[in-house]
């Protein structure tokens, strides 16, 4: 199962930070642009290109640290088959560094749909007799607020190729309130709802450690809802966005553990791809030294989660 190796990644590294890839020019330092738009000229490619040099150097500078990185395909795609290219090529990296891969995608739909959503990123697609892996994420996330239907499509490729995923239960936005809160039948809300169907459809996927490779978005901003959804979903590892930049504290996610201080792992993506513009790095390192503030970092919210959990 693949939660199984995520697991023994995080008691390896003794760190439940997955490091978000989610690079935008104005993280990139000057001489990389610089770089990039002097070979490729002021175009989608020189971008493209600029992510991956920066994604190389970060995941060179943390890959013994953590366990996972999560690259967000939004900032990729929009660029076009360029983006893809290096969403693709960051992932196939990272793999080679030994990281777990949750491909943060958020897709949420049906039918033929959602089977080429699942073949493709976590399957296998065909062409003639033969067949080919795309994007090589171990894990992906997905929307399911259409039914379980919309989530149903990917428990084949699941099974059949050792991947996991993270299904949307309580997003960490200040915003999820106006739906996911909201009071359904039974007196539930209908985010417990949710976390009670992940937690049934991830039977089937239970590993060695008592999780299952059907995980939930669990956001670190709203504590009091984390809790509930732990004693709700005792085998859901959680995925937990929120932390540093939008507001969460390693003492608002510390529910997310379960007695053990397993049971989640904890995302940061600014916080570290950019701490080099953070004032409490911007005097210590320089912008070529961007990789090592990241480093720093991770070492520093490692010490802040295990404070806590």
């Amino acid at each position: 199962m693949i939660i199984d190796r995520l697991i023994e990644k995080i008691n390896e590294t003794g760190n439940p930070t997955v490091v978000g890839l989610d690079p935008r020019m104005s993280f990139i330092p000057e001489y990389i642009k610089k770089e990039c738009f002097e070979k490729y000229g002021e175009t989608p490619k020189a971008v493209a290109e600029s992510f991956f040099m920066f994604n190389k150097e970060i995941i060179d500078a943390t890959y013994d640290l953590i366990p996972a990185v999560k690259p967000q395909v939004a900032m990729y795609e929009m660029l076009g088959t360029d983006g893809f290219e290096s969403y693709i090529n960051t992932i196939k990296y990272a793999k080679e560094k030994g990281l777990v891969i949750i491909g943060d995608i958020k897709r949420g739909d049906i039918a033929s749909t959602a089977e080429n959503y699942s073949d493709g990123h976590i399957g296998k697609v065909k062409a003639g007799s033969r067949e080919f892996e795309i994007y090589h994420e171990d894990f992906i996330t997905i929307n399911p607020y259409m039914g379980q239907d919309s989530v149903e499509p990917y428990f084949e490729n699941c099974k059949n190729y050792e991947k996991g995923l993270f299904v949307l239960v309580k997003t960490s936005n200040k915003g999820s309130g106006q739906l996911q809160d909201l009071m359904v039948e039974g007196g539930k809300t209908l985010y417990e709802t949710v976390g009670g169907l992940v937690s049934d459809w991830g039977n089937d996927f239970i590993g060695k450690y008592g999780y299952s490779s059907i995980g939930a978005v669990v956001g670190a901003t709203h504590p009091e809802q984390a809790r509930k959804l732990r004693e709700l979903m005792p085998h859901t590892f959680f995925l937990v966005p929120g932390y540093g930049a939008q507001g969460g504290t390693a003492e608002d996610l510390s529910v997310c553990f379960d007695k053990n201080g397993l049971g989640a792992i904890v995302n940061s993506s600014r916080g570290i791809i950019a701490a080099y513009k953070k004032d409490i790095y911007k005097d210590k390192f320089s912008e070529k030294e961007f990789a090592q503030a990241s480093r720093q970092a991770v070492l520093d919210m490692k010490a802040d989660l295990r404070r806590c959990i």
